[in-house]
């Protein structure tokens, strides 16, 4: 299999650590949609990042579409998404509001470096979305002690801590850490986990 896109989206790396933890071999293309928007185009039309390429050479695009196709190359108890209820549901609703928080990071960046004269109000519904996520994901993480949410590690650890870092990379000084002791202390520890260290790539602003 072959996985585009880089690892500063959070969206791309979590599939990427989805893909080592479940031991399944792909080569990687780090291509971004600025810079090689033209070869991701040809591969996925909506050229959007990541893109998952089969290899029967059929094409997977969107996160949760990647990842639903990954829990099912695995045993049901190897699945990084609990297959009963009410532990499924749990967990995607934590996978929900991180890739929403995710979203509104990219949103926000997008809306002030992207455009020639930034929405006031929109950049500040995005700050107001961004902190009411975090707040809610704060009072879970706090209600649930040791090192995973779920007691193992889920795509909700994961996908919290990718878009934990892509924020806070990405707008340096929005969120702070003292403010979210149980979710700053959750990310730390998942980064501290070589899978995490090993699909890692510093936020690179697309130019």
């Amino acid at each position: 299999m072959i996985l585009i896109g880089q690892y500063d989206s959070s969206f791309v790396r979590r599939v990427g650590i989805a893909l080592r933890l479940y031991g399944l071999p792909f080569e990687h293309r780090p291509w971004s949609v600025f810079g090689e928007g033209d070869k991701v185009q040809a591969v996925n039309p909506l050229m959007r990042v990541p893109t998952l390429v089969l290899d029967d050479g059929d094409v997977v695009a969107d996160s949760p579409s990647i990842l639903d196709h990954l829990d099912g190359l695995v045993p049901p108890e190897q699945r990084l998404l609990p297959q009963v209820e009410p532990a499924r549901r749990q967990v995607l609703k934590v996978m929900a509001f991180a890739t929403g928080l995710a979203d509104k990071g990219v949103s926000l960046f997008y809306e002030l470096h992207l455009h020639e004269t930034p929405s006031a109000f929109f950049a500040e519904r995005c700050r107001l979305q961004i902190s009411t996520v975090l707040a809610a994901l704060e009072a879970e993480r706090a209600a649930r002690p040791g090192p995973y949410w779920f007691g193992r590690i889920t795509h909700a650890d994961i996908a919290v801590a990718c878009a934990w870092r892509h924020v806070g990379e990405a707008h340096p000084g929005l969120i702070d850490p003292a403010a979210y002791p149980a979710l700053a202390a959750h990310c730390a520890g998942m980064e501290a986990l070589p899978v995490f260290q090993d699909i890692s790539q510093p936020f690179i602003a697309p130019a």
